[in-house]
This record gives C-alpha cells, sequence and structure tokens, in this order.
C-alpha cells in the first residue's frame, strides 16, 4: 500500500458561504490527502456580499501551531497557501517553508488577494510586493487574471484575452521563480472559460476550457486550486491535473445554477466528488 501523502494548508475559515479551508479540506481528503491547516481567521460568513460578518483574527496562533508540529517532527508533501490578511501573516507562511520544506515538498501558492482589476477591500497597493515575496518560493503559482498582472506588472486587461497577453503573464509568474504556473479566468471568446497552464522550460501554454456560464460564483478558485492540487499529489502530469480540476470546477457551477441557489452561499462542488475522484483513478 503507497504512503499516504499529507498536506498543510494555511487559509481561513469561513464558517458559512464554502471557500477557503471548507472548500480545501473535503477536496483533499477526498483524493485521499491528509490534511493539516493552519486556519489564518475565522469569519461567520466570507466577505463577498454578506454584511455584519465576524472577524477573528488567528495571527497569534499561528506561530505557536507551528512549534508544536515542528516539535513533533512532522513533515509536509506539500504547502497551500491561500487567503493571507496581513504582512506578518505573510512573513509566518516564510517561517514555515522554512521549517518544514523538503527537497520533495511541492509548494503552491494562491495569492488571493484581487479580483476584477482592483486589490480586495482588505488590501493596500504594498501588499501586492509582500505577496510577490511570497510567490518567489512557490513550486506552482494559481492566480488569477488580476493577481497575475498585479505580480508582473502587466497591464491589467478586460477579457476576451488574445494569446499573447495570456502567454506574457504565464512568463512573467515564472520568472518569479516558480516551476509551473495555472492562470485562472483566461477566455477568447463567449462561449468558452477556463484555464492556462505553462511549466519552466515550455515553449507554450497549455489551455484547458469549460462551456461558459454567465455569473459570478464564490469559492471557485479555492475549488479550482485545491484540485488541481490534490490531482498533482496523486502524479498527475499539469495539464492533466489542470483538466480535472477546471472539470470539478464548471461542474460545481452548473449544479450551483440550475438549483437556483444565491451565489453568496458557494458552489455544489461536494456531488461532484465521486466524479473527482475516479478521474484520479482512487
Amino acid at each position: 500500500m503507497r504512503r499516504q501523502k499529507r498536506a498543510a494548508a494555511i487559509h481561513d475559515i469561513s464558517c458559512f458561504g464554502k471557500c477557503s479551508l471548507t472548500v480545501a479540506l473535503p477536496i483533499l481528503s477526498a483524493a485521499g490527502v491528509e490534511t493539516a491547516v493552519i486556519p489564518t481567521a475565522v469569519l461567520s460568513t466570507h466577505t463577498g456580499g454578506f454584511s455584519d460578518f465576524t472577524y477573528r483574527d488567528l495571527t497569534a496562533d499561528m506561530r505557536p501551531i507551528m512549534r508544536h508540529w515542528k516539535s513533533l517532527g512532522l513533515s509536509f508533501d506539500a504547502v497551500y497557501s491561500g487567503y493571507l490578511g496581513s504582512f506578518e501573516q505573510v512573513s509566518i507562511v516564510k517561517e514555515f517553508l522554512s521549517l518544514f520544506r523538503s527537497e520533495d515538498t511541492l509548494v503552491l501558492v494562491d495569492p488571493a488577494m484581487a479580483d476584477g482589476g482592483q486589490l480586495y477591500k482588505t488590501f493596500s497597493p504594498p501588499f501586492v510586493q509582500e505577496m510577490k515575496g511570497l510567490c518567489m518560493h512557490a513550486d506552482l503559482l494559481v492566480p488569477n487574471i488580476t493577481e497575475a498582472a498585479m505580480l508582473t506588472g502587466e497591464t491589467y486587461r478586460e477579457g476576451p484575452y488574445d494569446h499573447a497577453y495570456i502567454e506574457a503573464l504565464l512568463r512573467g509568474l515564472l520568472s518569479l521563480g516558480a516551476r509551473q504556473a495555472v492562470l485562472t479566468g483566461v477566455w477568447f471568446d463567449q462561449r468558452q472559460y477556463g484555464a492556462a497552464s505553462l511549466a519552466h522550460g515550455e515553449r507554450e501554454p497549455h489551455y484547458v476550457f469549460s462551456p461558459r456560464v454567465d455569473g459570478f460564483y464564490h469559492g471557485t478558485g479555492d475549488v479550482f486550486a485545491s484540485a488541481l492540487l490534490a490531482a498533482r499529489l496523486n502524479g498527475r502530469p499539469l495539464e492533466e491535473a489542470a483538466r480535472i480540476a477546471v472539470d470539478l470546477t464548471c461542474g460545481s457551477i452548473l449544479r450551483t445554477k440550475a438549483a437556483g441557489t444565491d451565489l453568496r452561499f458557494g458552489v455544489n462542488f461536494e456531488e461532484g466528488l465521486p466524479a473527482f475522484i475516479r478521474a484520479l483513478g482512487l
């Protein structure tokens, strides 16, 4: 029997509205990946479309958790960094990597800080440089178009995009030091929507698409990144992992749209997990 892979997920917990850890944990677990968590904050809901949500910052707990894990001699096959709420939390993730990263550890950074051409309201422009510093330590970067433009210094554009722009963003991401980059929110026409991937040394990006569905669906970036990491930890090459992640994400959106669910509540990824597990060959 093969050894079970173990990942450390560093994200916030939104108690309602499926995103961050409440998405990452079930998807990675379904893929057979043991997942340890360092929560960065606890919120009653995510911040998209909700008001009067509660927020408890957990920065003070992050280093003690790390120290305890180190005392236990834990090791990790992957480190998965998501929403980080402050400069200090970015620094803590760098410290985590210095403590726990080995030659074989896959470090995935989702630089969750912006969308639609703008930073999230909780961030200011200097945070981009701080996040860029963390991205330099990543093996695999998974930003959306806005985040990629901010990290690489490219001008942000509204879609539809052209191939030259997408390739420039991907190569800019790799120039930060990552071995692989996957860009979400890619579309060239009104019919399809998906992701583009590029690994160091490859000449051209690979594209995977699904039918385009109108609307903004919260948590889909977390579904995608979690499925991508799960597939990579199960030995799938980058292009195939991106295909598996796009399929789970698209299916989640289609089920949510068909049910008429309030879009703030997140997408129905749960009913897609059996097909996801089959795609991984588990």
